[in-house]
């Protein structure tokens, strides 16, 4: 007779598996193998953040991988250490990626899937980012001092979507329409302006972030001024906000994921969900970033005597929103309309008097005037 089909096991008789698989984290476990620290927590100094070597980077080069409290399902932070006339492995990836530039000066080479090589000059507070699954190769141009710089970067979404890391680092598929005409990559760039707070900068690099040509957006606050960049046709966004001397924002809130990096400026940030008694604060200083969980409230405050900068990161674009909370474009997406108008923004008129106090508190301990006055009442508290 012919060999009858065997019958399925149910679930009973079959054998449970020596070690479950569930809950994998394929980039996390990654990360662990790769060998620098990781440091989980809900800010990190950039600047002073312990790196260790990392070989894929190159010789004598280190890193750190930086997993942010309220960093969501997107995005995270890697550094990078060059030495002293040092340079990077060449690297490409299928992943995107936006670097800033902490400390140091030197140079990027990036070469296009036709051969064509493109190099810039960069210095702190620089930001650039290689088109994807580009050859570029950083170096570092001083003899004496090591570069450090973080790239943003989607790396941990991809790696747990294809689990596969052949495939993210060995990948020899071209997107030329990723690389943009050669000016983007001498600091030229487009201006697209869609309405107050949505003016687009796209480009491959910007020299210095400190210096660059900001637009007004008073919704946000009192003198508020803004501009967002769109980089490589990539899928991360970031922008930068300024706040005149003698000012700060309003606070709002949105879903988890935004990168906050402070940039220029003395001052502070203030987080809260609602209904909290108190304010956690984090006291501004040079590359200290944080990341805002999902719905906690968010505002900062300038209190020297020279305009603040701070510089965020999100995932998706005005022109590549990819996820829903960058697609739509109604009330209760906008951090620049009020929570009773249906949006995400606290008003100055509806904060607690406590903000503005504390506030008020730090501008005369630094001598510097508030600007405050013909948006909050402040007759009483001064």
């Amino acid at each position: 007779m012919p060999d009858q089909p065997q019958r399925a096991k149910t679930p009973s008789e079959a054998t449970s598996a020596a070690v479950p698989r569930y809950m994998l984290d394929t980039y996390g476990d990654w990360a662990q193998n790769e060998g620098p620290p990781i440091h989980e927590a809900f800010a990190v100094h950039l600047p002073t953040a312990e790196t260790a070597p990392w070989p894929r980077l190159g010789d004598g080069c280190a890193g750190a991988f930086i997993n942010l409290k309220g960093r969501g399902d997107w995005m995270t932070i890697h550094l990078a250490d060059i030495p002293p006339g040092g340079k990077t492995a060449p690297q490409r990836h299928i992943y995107d990626e936006v670097f800033f530039v902490l400390s140091g000066h030197g140079s990027t080479v990036v070469e296009t899937a036709e051969g064509t090589k493109h190099t810039f000059e960069w210095g702190p507070r620089s930001l650039f980012a290689p088109p994807l699954n580009a050859r570029y190769q950083i170096f570092n141009g001083s003899g004496r001092e090591p570069a450090r710089l973080s790239s943003t970067n989607d790396l941990g979404m991809m790696m747990n979507f294809f689990r596969n890391e052949s495939f993210i680092f060995d990948n020899p598929a071209a997107f030329t329409e990723r690389e943009g005409p050669a000016g983007f990559y001498s600091g030229e760039g487009e201006l697209t302006s869609i309405r107050p707070g949505r003016n687009l900068w796209e480009t491959n690099f910007v020299a210095d972030l400190a210096g660059f040509e900001v637009m007004p957006w008073e919704n946000r606050g009192a003198g508020s001024s803004n501009m967002q960049f769109l980089l490589t046709e990539g899928s991360i966004g970031a922008h930068i906000s300024e706040m005149p001397v003698g000012t700060y924002k309003k606070a709002h809130r949105h879903e988890a994921g935004a990168h906050v990096l402070v940039m220029t400026g003395v001052g502070y940030s203030l987080l809260w969900f609602e209904g909290d008694a108190d304010y956690m604060r984090i006291p501004w200083e040079f590359g200290w970033v944080f990341a805002p969980p999902a719905n906690m409230f968010h505002q900062q405050f300038n209190t020297c005597d020279s305009p603040a900068r701070y510089l965020a990161f999100l995932f998706g674009t005005k022109r590549y929103p990819v996820i829903e909370e960058r697609r739509a474009n109604s009330l209760v997406t906008r951090t620049d309309i009020s929570i009773k108008e249906g949006g995400r923004q606290i008003e100055y008129a509806d904060q607690d008097p406590r903000i503005h106090e504390m506030w008020l508190k730090d501008m005369r301990a630094n001598g510097v005037p508030s600007r405050m006055g013909e948006y909050i009442e402040e007759s009483e508290t001064l």
